[in-house]
C-alpha cells in the first residue's frame, strides 16, 4: 500500500537518541552536494552510499536496541511505496500520449491545470507518470528546468489536494477515519488559491521564455499535430492499481512475511502484465527503460531506513509544541519537504489529537477531531501535500519526474538549485500567502 508509519507500543519507552538522525542528514547532504562536488563518483556509487547509510541505522536497531520491529515496518513501507511508484511507472510507460498542438504558454498552462485536476482521480504519482512524457515532448524545442520544476509543483504535489486518492497523506487520514469528502469540503479554497497562483506564475515565466525563443522554434511550437493515445489497454491495469489502493481493510492488513501486502502484490502483478502485453513501438515511443525507477529504488532504501529515528522522535510528541493551525501548517510543511510526507502527516495528526486526549488509532476519535478542530486538520493536510514539493525527496513522484527528465536528456536543476532557484523563492512565498489567508485566524 501507500507508505504507512505503524506505531509500536514501545516507541515511547525506547526512543532513539537524537544523534541517530545523523545518517539521514548525511544522506540528504550527499543527495544535495555529491552531484556538484563529485558527480562521476556519485553517478556510479550512489547505491552503495544510500544502502550503506541505511545499514548503519539498521545496525543501531539490531545491535543497540535489539528491536527488529522498526526495520520490519520500514521494509513494509518501502515495498509498498515501490510497488505503487514502480507499477505506475511501468504502466504509464505503456501509454503513449500525443497532444494536439505544441507548447505555447496557454497550452502549457491548460495542460498543467488538467494535470492538477487529474491528480485527484489517479493520484499525484499516477498523474505524474502518465503526463510527464507528453509534457517533455510537447516542450521539446525550448524545454528548460523551470518546465520540469513547475510540473513537479503542480501535478506531482499541490494538485492532489482534493481527495484521499490525490496524495498519500490524505489517504492515510481517510484510512484513519477522515470522511472521504472532508478534504474537498475544507481544502478546495487552499487548492484553488495555490493552483491559481502557481499557474499564473508559470504562464508569465513561460510567456517570457516563448518570446525569447527564435522564430523558427516558435513556429514549430505552434505546429498542429494529431491527438492520439496508444496503449489504451493499460488503462485497465492502471485501474487495477487504484482498486488495490481501496481494497477492504482486512486485505490491506494482510501482509506476507511482514513485508509484502496484498495491495502491493496486486500492483506488482498489474505492472508485470502491463509490461509484457504492451507493444514494443509504444515503449520505444516513450523511450521507456527501468533506469529512473532503479535510481529511485536505491535512494529510497536509504531514505526509508535512515528516517526511522527522525519519525520516531517526531511521533513521540517530544519535539511538537504547537497550538495554532498556522503553526501546524508550517511545521508539517517544513518536515514534509524532506521526510516522507505521509508519515509526517500521521505524526503531526497523532500529536495534535494527543493534546486533546484523543487517539489517532480510533476512527471515532479522528472523526470527532475532524469536526471539532477542522482548521488544525486542514493545516496538517495542506502542509503535508503542498510542501511535499519543497525538495526532490518530499514526495515520491518528485524524484521520479526528475529521473525521467534526465533520461530524456532534459536539463533539471540539482537538489540545491531546485531549492534556492525555485522552491524557496517561488513556491514558498505562494504557500506562505495560502497559509496566512486561510489559517491565520483559525482556532
Amino acid at each position: 500500500m501507500l507508505p504507512l508509519l505503524a506505531a509500536t507500543a514501545d516507541v515511547q519507552a525506547s526512543l532513539p537518541p537524537y544523534w541517530t538522525v545523523a545518517p539521514f542528514i548525511l544522506l540528504l547532504l550527499c543527495i544535495a552536494l555529491m552531484p556538484l562536488l563529485a558527480a562521476h563518483f556519485w553517478e556510479h556509487h550512489y547505491p552503495k552510499v544510500a544502502v550503506g547509510l541505511g545499514l548503519i541505522t539498521a545496525m543501531y536497531y539490531v545491535a543497540v536496541q535489539g528491536d527488529w520491529h522498526p526495520l520490519q515496518h520500514a521494509a513494509h513501507e518501502y515495498v509498498s511505496f515501490m510497488a505503487l511508484v514502480g507499477s505506475l511507472f511501468v504502466i504509464s510507460g505503456g501509454i503513449n500520449i500525443r497532444v494536439k498542438g505544441e507548447a505555447t504558454p496557454l497550452r502549457n498552462t491548460v495542460f498543467l491545470a488538467i494535470g492538477a485536476v487529474l491528480a485527484n482521480f489517479i493520484g499525484t504519482t499516477g498523474a505524474s507518470m502518465l503526463m510527464v512524457r507528453p509534457w517533455i515532448k510537447m516542450n521539446k524545442y525550448r524545454i528548460t528546468g523551470f518546465h520540469v520544476v513547475f510540473f513537479i509543483f503542480i501535478v506531482s504535489n499541490v494538485g492532489g489536494c482534493l481527495t484521499p486518492i490525490g496524495d498519500p497523506p490524505l489517504f492515510l487520514g481517510f484510512l484513519r477515519g477522515v470522511p472521504f469528502g472532508w478534504v474537498l469540503e475544507h481544502c478546495w479554497n487552499g487548492w484553488l488559491l495555490a493552483i491559481a497562483m502557481l499557474l499564473a506564475t508559470f504562464f508569465v515565466v513561460d510567456t517570457l521564455n516563448f518570446r525569447r525563443a527564435p522564430k523558427e522554434v516558435r513556429e514549430k511550437e505552434t505546429a498542429e499535430e494529431h491527438f492520439y493515445i496508444r496503449g489504451l489497454p493499460n488503462l485497465v491495469f492502471l485501474g487495477l492499481v487504484l482498486v488495490a489502493v481501496f481494497l477492504p481493510k482486512n486485505l490491506q492488513d494482510t501482509v506476507f512475511g511482514g513485508v509484502l501486502s496484498v495491495p502491493a502484490i496486486v500492483m506488482i502483478l498489474a505492472a508485470v502484465a502491463s509490461y509484457y502485453t504492451t507493444k514494443a513501438p509504444v515503449h520505444e515511443a516513450n523511450d521507456f527503460n527501468f533506469g529512473p525507477v532503479k535510481e529511485v529504488g536505491y535512494l529510497f532504501i536509504g531514505i526509508f531506513l535512515t528516517m526511522i529515528p527522525a519519525l520516531q522522535i517526531l511521533q513521540s510528541g517530544e519535539a511538537v509544541q504547537i497550538s495554532t493551525p498556522i503553526g501546524y501548517y508550517f511545521a508539517t510543511g517544513a518536515l514534509s519537504a524532506f521526510l516522507d510526507n505521509a508519515p509526517t502527516y500521521l505524526s503531526f495528526l497523532a500529536a495534535a489529537m494527543g493534546s486533546e486526549h484523543l487517539s489517532v488509532d480510533s476512527p471515532a476519535d479522528v472523526l470527532a477531531f475532524a469536526g471539532s478542530h477542522p482548521h488544525i486538520l486542514m493545516a496538517i493536510s495542506l502542509g503535508a501535500v503542498f510542501f511535499g514539493a519543497g525538495s526532490y525527496i518530499g514526495n515520491g513522484p518528485n524524484f521520479m519526474v526528475k529521473a525521467i527528465a534526465e533520461k530524456s536528456k532534459v536539463y533539471t536543476p540539482d537538489f540545491l538549485r531546485y531549492m534556492w532557484q525555485f522552491s524557496i523563492p517561488v513556491l514558498l512565498p505562494i504557500l506562505v500567502i495560502v497559509g496566512f489567508v486561510l489559517l491565520k485566524g483559525g482556532h
